[in-house]
């Protein structure tokens, strides 16, 4: 860069590459840029390899941000006029078949639209809009599949996930509390009360037994199958740990991984790098039933105390086809007092359980509910609240399905 003008343009650019990145997604601040402009007149402009690892370095945090890094930087440092066909090729359609393309496509064409780099704004036209819309778009926020929602979607439902409450239905404990009403006599109680009136018995003390929420315990399936929906599956598994105490987190793919003292972060930007960077197996095979093994060997003991609820987060496609997981998923299953099964897969109105994994967990769990909005999430808290039987009649449709 040899004189002023190049050198703003170049600024510019970055700005706005920083601008669409954070646009679909990604926690850029301003001091990023700056950083950026430094790490590109550090290792100049005559290889695009530095050029791009620069901005990686600056810009990626988390494993999970680099694929949608890299799709921004190729599209818009190739060619910015690109931008328009890019985002009509990328609107979201009408789907007939599992979507196959990364999730991320829609929100980083919507973002890279709006952030053509030294593009003069338009003039912008007032437009009144009638309040029943803004109820009408908050209403399809709450059931819009996380992957087909845009950046500012996103943004808004991770916000929406940070208020959300889990409610459990609670349990009795070993423990006692005095109450005037209760079942039991409380002999020390009655002693003490004795002691203050010199030896006069005018009244028994009384106590029934504490209940409090149980443990929770989450599952969740980070594997390439899962990749749409394990971002946000993160921030709702976030606001959970945060909402209560004696929740424990893990994520599998290929092998299990304790998250539960990283999720305890107040901050989920803060919560969920370092969570990223203590675990190497994102978006790659699935082995359920090797993670359910080193969950039931190492960790059932330790969190699986009174009467734990167990939520389990995948879509059931196992890599080993489903080889021990059966066996696992029963033991599993005896060691709480609940065992919620969550399955994205479940949006499809057409979903059948066929494959070998489903086949293999359904008859060892009690409820089999989706988890690809924020509805359904809701729909979770309410299941978890309820009394009732422990195993869901609804269950028994899947499981008369997995069997023909």
């Amino acid at each position: 860069m040899t004189d002023d003008a190049p050198a703003g343009r170049l600024t510019l650019n970055l700005m706005h590459f920083a601008r669409a990145l954070r646009a679909a997604g990604l926690p850029v601040g301003p001091g990023k840029v700056l950083q950026a402009v430094e790490a590109v007149e550090a290792v100049g402009l005559s290889n695009r390899t530095d050029f791009y690892w620069a901005l990686h370095a600056i810009f990626v945090n988390r494993h999970d941000q680099s694929e949608l890094f890299d799709q921004a930087f190729h599209v818009f440092w190739r060619n910015p006029d690109i931008l328009k066909k890019m985002m009509s090729l990328m609107l979201p359609k009408v789907r007939t078949e599992a979507p196959d393309q990364p999730e991320m496509a829609q929100r980083l064409a919507e973002a890279l639209h709006g952030s053509g780099a030294e593009q003069e704004e338009p003039e912008k036209t007032e437009i009144e809009v009638d309040a029943s819309f803004t109820v009408s778009a908050a209403e399809r926020l709450q059931d819009k599949d996380f992957e087909k929602m845009t950046g500012e979607e996103m943004a808004q439902a991770k916000r929406l996930l940070a208020r959300l409450a889990l409610p459990l239905a609670e349990v009795t404990t070993r423990r006692y509390r005095s109450d005037p009403m209760g079942p039991r006599v409380d002999p020390r109680a009655t002693l003490r009360r004795m002691l203050r009136t010199g030896g006069d018995l005018s009244d028994l003390a009384r106590k029934r037994r504490r209940t409090r929420p149980p443990p929770l315990v989450v599952l969740c399936d980070i594997s390439g199958s899962m990749t749409r929906y394990s971002r946000m599956l993160l921030h709702f598994m976030h606001a959970v740990t945060n909402d209560r105490d004696r929740v424990y987190s893990f994520v599998f793919g290929t092998r299990l991984t304790n998250i539960t003292r990283h999720l305890r972060h107040k901050d989920v930007d803060v919560a969920l790098d370092a969570v990223s960077g203590a675990v190497a197996d994102w978006s790659g095979g699935t082995r359920i039933g090797t993670a359910l093994h080193a969950f039931n060997r190492t960790w059932a003991r330790r969190v699986l105390g009174q009467g734990a609820v167990v939520l389990l987060i995948t879509d059931g496609l196992d890599r080993d086809a489903g080889e021990g997981l059966a066996a696992e998923a029963d033991r599993l299953h005896k060691s709480c007092r609940r065992l919620v099964w969550l399955n994205p897969l479940l949006r499809w109105e057409g979903f059948a359980p066929k494959s070998s994994g489903i086949r293999a967990l359904l008859p060892h769990v009690d409820d089999f509910l989706a988890a690809h909005s924020l509805n359904s999430l809701a729909d979770l808290a309410g299941v978890l609240s309820a009394d009732g039987p422990r195993r869901s009649p609804g269950l028994r449709r899947w499981l008369k399905e997995a069997a023909g």
